[in-house]
């Protein structure tokens, strides 16, 4: 079946498309697994909702939150989620994705510990709890752009991510390597004192310690073999460990599978495109095993390059050769193989918003038969954030959802602040 836009009526044409297409969508009907609450890390979480860190590019140049970094937390902590995944924070200053990326130092920390102080006064004023909220430190490596155009720090080059351009490529030395993995250290120890009950090394979406996953072709100890591809992200979370005390913890949003072919994609069989989680797997029960992460939050692909992967829409910069079911199918399905293939950590799973109205039963059908812990949302984060307290009511309205028309990551790539331009079109505009 060829791409299509969305256009189902009721659960059951849903159900229809993806039983024609063979895609894995446990769809439920019921959505009272969502609103139960769970342990984690010696937290209560309310509910089983997370908002995934969808980045607002609206920080001050010195790495504050900004004016509509305050007013897009303040509406998420209003929504209600068990869970707030803090979007992405720099960790180095030419590690930035934009000169408006959150960027936590000393000198801006009161600012991050009044927005979290913020987030849990609104959310226990309106909703009578608190969210878990976990931050995003990243070093944006291949996406840099500090100072508003591509700087690139790569680890290897990556034929299928540059072809057609001509960029300044800077493949980064093992020195780099050792003192940008160091700089996880004091990112950590500023984001417990900022009042963050934990961090994300991120390794998505082909960042930097994403793309070291897959540093086949690169020589020396940061590539070739798995143990050289891993270094990095082990290493980032030694330092971060080292970091912060007591029950702060650690985690990662983490690829398990890029979408492109060996050897250039983490989580992919040599010799084809099809998903192979042994890696994956492998790599998150070491890091479950030596640094205790409470849970993993799980994703795929990447949104420069094939975002259809990671995040299925109607609308993009080119039409996919999959329905857009399939790529939700896929994601579903690497989800469900990592948490029964680790049942005893939480996985968190991605890729809902493109069910709309329907995305909540979806994720309420993983969440019951097991295939996940918690559901992420992101775009619909963005669109709709008050999905979260009318699905408590059994269904949500369609005339706020996320459309899936992608511009709120055009915002995101162009630099200037995003959010969506559908449903909040007064504050956002292409």
């Amino acid at each position: 079946m060829h791409h299509e836009t969305f256009h189902y009526g009721d659960l059951a044409d849903v159900r229809a498309t993806a039983e024609a297409l063979h895609a894995f969508l446990p769809l439920s009907e019921d959505l009272s697994p969502l609103y139960q609450p769970m342990s984690l890390a010696g937290h209560i979480v309310n509910n089983h909702i997370a908002f995934q860190p969808m980045e607002g590019t609206d920080g001050t140049e010195a790495g504050a939150p900004g004016p509509l970094t305050i007013r897009r937390y303040q509406r998420f902590a209003k929504a209600g989620p068990g869970l707030i995944w803090f979007e992405a924070v720099a960790t180095v200053p030419e590690g930035r994705a934009s000169a408006h990326q959150l960027y936590l130092t000393e000198d801006n920390l009161d600012d991050f510990c009044r927005l979290n102080d913020q987030i849990r006064e609104t959310c226990l004023k309106e909703n009578g709890y608190v969210p878990v909220i976990v931050m995003q430190a990243t070093n944006s490596g291949r996406y840099s752009k500090p100072n508003g155009v591509p700087a690139p720090l790569i680890a290897y080059r990556c034929p299928p991510l540059e072809e057609g351009l001509d960029l300044p490529w800077k493949v980064l030395t093992d020195d780099d390597l050792r003192r940008y993995e160091a700089a996880f250290e004091q990112t950590a120890r500023l984001s417990q004192k900022a009042g963050f009950d934990g961090m994300d090394v991120k390794c998505c979406h082909r960042y930097l310690a994403c793309e070291l996953l897959s540093a086949y072709t690169r020589p020396g100890a940061y590539g070739g073999s798995y143990e050289n591809r891993t270094r990095f992200l082990k290493n980032a979370y030694r330092a971060a460990q080292a970091g912060v005390t007591g029950d702060f913890f650690l985690t990662s949003r983490l690829n398990v599978y890029d979408g492109f072919a060996y050897p250039y994609g983490f989580g992919v069989h040599e010799g084809s495109m099809e998903p192979d989680p042994q890696e994956p797997i492998r790599l998150i029960q070491e890091l479950r095993d030596e640094f205790h992460i409470p849970l993993i939050n799980v994703t795929m692909g990447n949104p420069y390059k094939n975002p259809h992967v990671n995040r299925p829409y109607d609308k993009g910069n080119y039409v996919p050769d999959e329905h857009p079911l399939t790529g939700v199918g896929r994601m579903m399905a690497g989800v469900s193989e990592i948490q029964a293939a680790i049942p005893d950590l939480p996985v968190m799973g991605s890729a809902f918003s493109y069910l709309r109205q329907f995305s909540p039963n979806l994720a309420a059908g993983m969440v019951k038969d097991g295939h996940c812990a918690l559901a992420g949302f992101g775009r619909m984060a963005f669109a709709d954030p008050d999905f979260v307290q009318e699905g408590r009511s059994g269904a949500i309205s369609k005339k706020n959802v996320c459309i899936s028309c992608g511009n709120c990551a055009v915002l995101l790539r162009s630099g200037t602040p995003a959010g969506c331009v559908v449903r909040d079109r007064e504050v956002y505009k292409l």
